[in-house]
C-alpha cells in the first residue's frame, strides 16, 4: 500500500493530482477531480444531484464550489510550493459571482504571495467560459516545513 507522503511525492515527480485525489474519501463523495492543463491544476466539480442546493432554481450548493475552489487551491500549492507536507487552510472568503447551474464546474488556482510559511491563494471557480466565473476565493494558507521523518497529515 502506497502512502500519502509518497502519492505527495509521485504527484510532484509527474505532475498528476489524479492518484492522490482517488485516496481522499471527501472528494470523491463530491465529485471533485484534479487534472492538469500545461503547468495548471484544474479542479473539476462533476454535477450530481445531491450537489443541489436551492431545488427552485435549481443550484449548485454553495459550499459545493467552496470546496472546489479550497481543494483546488490546495493541490496548486502541494504541485508548486516548496512542501511536501499539506498546506492548513488559516481561512478562506468565497466571493459568489453567479448562479451554479446544475452541471460540471471547473477551478484553477494562482499565487497571489507565497512566503516561507505562509501563502496566499486566488481560486476561480467557472461552468461554461472560463472568462465568466461564477465564483471567486482568497485563501491564506499556513506552509509547514517538510520533515520527511513525519508522516503529512489531511
Amino acid at each position: 500500500m502506497i502512502s500519502l507522503l509518497e502519492h505527495l511525492r509521485k504527484m510532484r515527480r509527474t505532475g498528476d493530482p489524479a492518484p492522490l485525489v482517488e485516496i481522499i474519501p471527501y472528494l470523491g463523495f463530491l465529485g471533485i477531480s484534479m487534472g492538469t492543463s500545461g503547468e495548471e491544476i484544474i479542479g473539476k466539480l462533476s454535477f450530481g444531484e445531491h450537489l443541489i442546493g436551492n431545488s427552485l432554481l435549481p443550484a449548485l450548493h454553495g459550499g459545493t464550489v467552496g470546496a472546489l475552489l479550497e481543494s483546488t487551491a490546495i493541490f496548486t500549492l502541494l504541485l508548486k510550493a516548496e512542501t511536501l507536507r499539506v498546506p492548513k487552510t488559516i481561512n478562506i472568503t468565497v466571493e459568489y459571482l453567479r448562479t451554479g447551474h446544475p452541471q460540471d464546474t471547473f477551478a484553477r488556482a494562482e499565487f497571489t504571495k507565497i512566503g516561507r510559511r505562509i501563502a496566499s491563494v486566488r481560486a476561480f471557480a467557472w461552468q461554461e467560459e472560463r472568462q465568466r466565473p461564477i465564483a471567486a476565493a482568497n485563501a491564506h494558507f499556513l506552509l509547514r516545513p517538510t520533515d520527511d521523518d513525519e508522516t503529512p497529515s489531511l
